[in-house]
């Protein structure tokens, strides 16, 4: 029997994602699904789906995220998008380098399956910010949403952004930490029918979230 892992999806909205996320995991992966005020109902699927449904008032993706990791109880977390973009069955190849000790942290880089996937906008305010890191010394192409470490290296590096920044501050302190961050290509695809992305699905949102990060960079200290 594999040794189980708690995959940590926050989530805002997405019912329709959540039944194709859920089934799709591999075996000994467990759901925790942590609801960022849903209105469509999204807690009672993920709990028909078998997922361990936890609730955070305080809005924000890392609020849920951080809310998450709290809440997971096994050695190795992962970190997933709940809105059908990803893959779930990614998730063993990026636990690899962290279970042998190869890597502290895993991450995807994003690799399109298809044209309009990535608007250019979400694109563009990505790339800036990985040229932005790169610059810190962090070897980053992509912000991705999916990742794995250790549930208790992840907690002790202290995060403390509660919005779109968490991702880059996470990876920030994480690189000023000495890890070993290894990068992987995932395919990266529409997500399900009947949802929205909060961050890439307007320009308005890639801005927001472009804003938070360079917050981020401007307040937190890392490599350079």
């Amino acid at each position: 029997m594999p040794t189980p892992i708690d995959v940590v999806l926050p989530c805002l909205d997405e019912a329709a994602a959540l039944p194709g996320v859920l089934t799709a995991l591999p075996p000994g992966y467990r759901a925790i699904v942590v609801d960022n005020g849903s209105r469509d109902g999204s807690p009672e699927v993920a709990a028909r789906h078998g997922a361990r449904v936890v609730r955070e008032p305080r809005r924000g993706y890392g609020a849920a995220v951080h809310t998450g990791l709290e809440h997971a109880e096994t050695e190795l977390v992962c970190v997933l998008d709940a809105d059908g973009s990803f893959d779930p069955g990614e998730l063993p190849a990026l636990v690899a380098p962290v279970a042998s000790g190869a890597a502290d942290l895993a991450v995807g880089r994003r690799r399109p399956v298809s044209a309009g996937v990535w608007p250019w906008h979400a694109r563009a305010g990505t790339a800036l910010v990985a040229a932005l890191l790169r610059q810190r010394g962090v070897p980053l192409r992509d912000l991705s949403p999916i990742r794995v470490a250790r549930r208790d290296a992840l907690l002790a590096l202290g995060v403390t952004d509660r919005a779109f920044g968490y991702p880059l501050e996470l990876m920030i302190r994480a690189a000023a930490a000495g890890w070993r961050i290894h990068e992987r290509d995932v395919r990266y695809a529409p997500r399900a029918a009947g949802t929205r992305s909060k961050v890439s699905g307007s320009v308005r949102g890639t801005v927001r979230a472009t804003r938070d990060f360079l917050a981020v960079l401007r307040s937190v200290d890392g490599p350079r």
